[in-house]
């Protein structure tokens, strides 16, 4: 039977959060206040393969996991530098010799947190099949850590809902569709799915565990939207929630243009942020937990864990969001 994953995460030890690696990639806490950034626009490639390698948290025979810094794309147009461009570099350094590495499973570019790679292409396409299975049978198998702008209206729950995917200003939207109809589906609308347990509240906040049964992009942004409880750091999606006398409520999504989420003064007093340094948040989002099947008949089912980012623990702290 699949394992259940954990209702409470529990934090890692500090040693574990601290960035690894040179200061020259990783913003130190005194002028920055989130430790830990990857800061893509000053690395070469080689710098890149030497992050993703002090980034590897477990190497079981063809299966390597890392542990993605945010803002870190997995794959993008021809030239630039993405986690899929520098892979042959990456499995040379990791001593896989010509067995190259590829992508099973992987956070988003904005998205901290768990990638999955193998050296084997015959693992990756049996775990890729395991993953599209455990959807249909509604049985999650990845495990988000997000701190909230607020506090959903239930400690557990499903969110369902119609997405689609739209071009607006240049820009690649997700938009929810009500009441889709056939012709929607045929056109792209998607129904998603995830399921949400708030584990800590606070100061406003809340620190929830998010698992997607779909996969659609930035489902889990535009699900918290929905709940009037954006992902803190989401500078898309977040100006969809507006506010008027206290009440929260949804504003328009196909024009609502996207802009850098403004977090109370309350809210930046507790972070101990300017607003200027609040629209450089890092979204707080991190994929923690994947649950695989073992990689030989008999073999027990593995869980792989991520250690949160510094900045996201230091978050946790500053709001006083406790992990039980």
């Amino acid at each position: 039977p699949e394992p259940k994953s954990d209702a409470h995460p529990t934090e890692p030890p500090r040693h574990q959060l601290r960035p690894r690696g040179s200061s020259k990639w990783s913003r130190p806490l005194g002028g920055q206040p989130f430790p830990g950034l990857l800061q893509l626009e000053n690395l070469s490639r080689e710098e890149l393969v030497d992050v993703l390698r002090a980034a590897v948290v477990d190497q079981k025979g063809p299966l390597v996991t890392l542990n993605k810094p945010p803002g870190l794309p997995v794959t993008g147009k021809p030239g630039e530098l993405t986690l899929f461009s520098v892979l042959p570099e990456l499995s040379q350094s990791l001593g896989l010799g010509d067995q190259e590495l590829q992508v099973v499973q992987a956070s988003g570019k904005e998205t901290s947190g768990l990638v999955l790679l193998s050296s084997c292409p015959q693992t990756a396409s049996r775990l890729q099949k395991f993953f599209i299975y455990s959807r249909r049978a509604q049985r999650p198998t990845a495990t988000y850590c997000a701190v909230t702008d607020g506090i959903p209206a239930t400690s557990e729950g499903k969110i369902q809902a119609a997405l689609k995917l739209e071009h607006i200003d240049g820009v690649d939207l997700v938009i929810p569709v009500k009441s889709p109809s056939r012709k929607d589906f045929q056109e792209g609308v998607k129904r998603t799915l995830s399921h949400f347990h708030v584990v800590a509240m606070g100061s406003g906040c809340a620190l929830v565990q998010l698992q997607p049964l779909t996969v659609f992009p930035s489902q889990l942004q535009v699900h918290m939207v929905l709940q009037l409880c954006p992902v803190l750091g989401d500078h898309t999606y977040s100006a969809r929630v507006g506010t008027v006398l206290g009440q929260r409520f949804l504003l328009p999504a196909e024009s609502t243009k996207p802009q850098r989420q403004v977090p109370d003064e309350a809210l930046l007093r507790r972070l101990c942020l300017t607003p200027s340094q609040a629209a450089q948040l890092p979204l707080h989002l991190h994929l923690h937990c994947l649950h695989l099947p073992g990689m030989r008949p008999g073999e027990a089912p593995m869980k792989l864990l991520a250690p949160l980012p510094s900045y996201f623990s230091r978050t946790l702290q500053c709001l006083g969001l406790h992990q039980q």
